[in-house]
């Protein structure tokens, strides 16, 4: 009878929770077209239309260093690659099916390389596996939710047997779990309607994972989808709830807890555009001001964040996604003890922006310039050993003066004679409590 250890599960989570800043990698063959990772699903392409794109597939300049080094570069502490996605093509050399890079031009096992180079930059490895496959031919057709023949009545008296599927998707997640040395996080995707939890038979299949990888961080969507928490915020959680709850394209509104009120591990999902595989028309990206703020704003409200890029047909994360890496790297390298091992801080939310806490620190970001002094809510002046400036160790002093002496009860200190902020994205200021 399984019961949930909640001390086993806090010990393994500790990493993720202190690292919270992450690489989401979808890829396939589906750059080509390049009209995003649903491009079968939405266009209900045919097995036989679709299949072009596999038989051209060879991304040159594929180099996962290249990727890696980025990742590192912007503060990144983990990543995720989609090993295999809905259209069912693997990126690796799975023995299960032929529906692979190593058959297409390409020739290469595009996982084993991309886990060898994120490894040797120190950052954990995760793998991205749909359990839907819209490939497969015993996986439901005619009248499931999203796949490409749906409604294509040429399916409608379709015979397929689901536990062939299942023995199938089992065997490719074993190989993954065997064949590629330690992996970190296996994020699943995803349940809908009745095709959850056992329907996967989820139990025998965690159970399976766990015989090769015992401390693996598991997402929730054997459960559930990116629209559910599932049982892992209740007191019981079922042996497949996984670990943490995935939230797709939201920040949620005031983090996420239990039933009984306990913080919930959590890590949004977020592109920096409007797709997830590449997409050469969606140029709505966000930049990365905006994701430095999300990123905070997540971690204050005690969550990860997990970014995504989406490489082209070559294999080259585009050069949009690049520079907001970069620019995102150059804040996290002076800032990111406000990141790395922080939390909640248990204060309200000032109005200039948000305050992250790593023990007796606590790190207020400051993203709004404020007339005169900033106010740091939630301390007193005798309970703090010392403030100083984050990003340069500068010491900022407590200031008492005529301005300020009419809130008696307020820290307030000055971030110097000009009305714009030392850091215009997000200037932190560190306070170490006694």
């Amino acid at each position: 009878m399984y019961q949930f250890d909640r001390e086993a599960y806090n010990r393994k989570m500790e990493w993720f929770v202190h690292d919270r800043f992450g690489m989401f990698i979808h890829w396939g063959i589906y750059a080509i077209p390049s009209r995003g990772e649903w491009v079968r699903s939405t266009e209900r392409l045919t097995v036989e239309e679709y299949q072009p794109y596999f038989d051209e597939f060879n991304p040159i300049d594929y180099d996962p260093k290249v990727w890696a080094k980025a990742a590192k570069d912007a503060g990144m502490k983990y990543a995720v690659l989609t090993a295999k996605h809905h259209d069912g093509f693997c990126l690796f050399d799975s023995k299960l099916t032929d529906y692979k890079a190593t058959n297409t031009p390409a020739g290469r096992d595009l996982v084993r390389e991309y886990l060898d180079a994120f490894r040797a930059e120190g950052i954990k490895v995760g793998l991205y596996y749909s359990i839907i496959d819209w490939h497969h031919p015993d996986f439901p057709h005619y009248g499931d939710k999203q796949h490409p023949m749906r409604s294509n009545e040429a399916y409608k008296d379709y015979k397929y047997n689901f536990d062939n599927y299942l023995e199938y998707m089992h065997g490719q997640v074993e190989e993954l779990c065997r064949d590629y040395g330690k992996i970190d996080i296996f994020w699943f995707d995803f349940s809908y309607d009745d095709m959850r939890g056992e329907k996967w038979q989820a139990t025998k299949l965690v159970r399976m994972i766990r015989s090769y990888l015992p401390d693996v961080i598991i997402d929730n969507r054997l459960e559930v989808s990116g629209d559910g928490f599932g049982s892992i915020v209740t007191d019981t959680p079922t042996e497949y709830s996984g670990d943490f709850v995935s939230p797709e394209q939201i920040i949620p509104p005031a983090g996420i807890l239990d039933e009984k009120g306990r913080p919930v591990v959590w890590e949004a999902c977020i592109t920096m555009n409007n797709h997830w595989g590449h997409c050469a028309a969606d140029k709505n990206f966000k930049n990365s001001e905006m994701l430095i703020k999300k990123l905070v704003e997540c971690v204050s409200k005690g969550g990860n964040l997990l970014l995504n890029v989406g490489p082209d047909a070559r294999g080259v994360i585009p050069e949009e996604s690049m520079e907001i890496l970069a620019g995102i790297g150059r804040w996290m390298k002076k800032n990111s003890a406000s990141i790395y091992g922080c939390g909640t801080a248990g204060i309200d939310k000032p109005e200039y922006g948000r305050i992250t806490r790593k023990g007796k620190k606590l790190y207020y970001h400051v993203t709004e310039p404020l007339v005169g002094f900033v106010p740091l809510t939630g301390v007193s002046a005798d309970d703090v050993k010392k403030i100083r400036l984050l990003a340069t160790g500068t010491e900022l002093k407590i200031e008492r003066n005529w301005i300020t002496g009419n809130y008696p009860d307020v820290v307030f200190v000055s971030l110097g004679d000009k009305p714009e902020l030392p850091d215009p994205v997000d200037t932190v200021i560190e306070v170490e409590l006694k």
